[in-house]
């Protein structure tokens, strides 16, 4: 139960910006990234996903600063939400 704990010290932070999504078939679709935090983000979609998908992820900045978030996640959960569906996921890697 401690680790689940821990998880949840993470803060998380408003986004709400456009993210590109990349599914284990190749499949492109977009986005909104509404919470990040150190180990995962929600993000609002329009079709649904299954638990245990693989997802690469583009976040780009509103600062040409910085450099796009790019992530290989999992989904955890994929609940209906409005005309969409919101997916919790794990951010498995951070990559360039």
């Amino acid at each position: 139960m401690r680790e689940y704990s821990e998880k949840r010290d993470f803060h998380r932070m408003q986004v709400n910006t456009d993210i590109e999504i990349i599914d284990s078939n190749g499949n492109t679709f977009a986005g909104v990234c509404r919470d990040l935090s150190a180990s995962g983000m929600q993000i609002l979609v329009a079709q649904r996903m299954a638990v245990g998908s693989e997802l690469r992820t583009t976040l780009h900045p509103t600062s040409d600063k910085f450099p796009p978030l790019e992530t290989l996640c999992e989904v955890l959960r994929c609940e209906p939400e409005g005309d969409g569906f919101l997916l919790g996921v794990n951010i498995a890697e951070v990559t360039d």
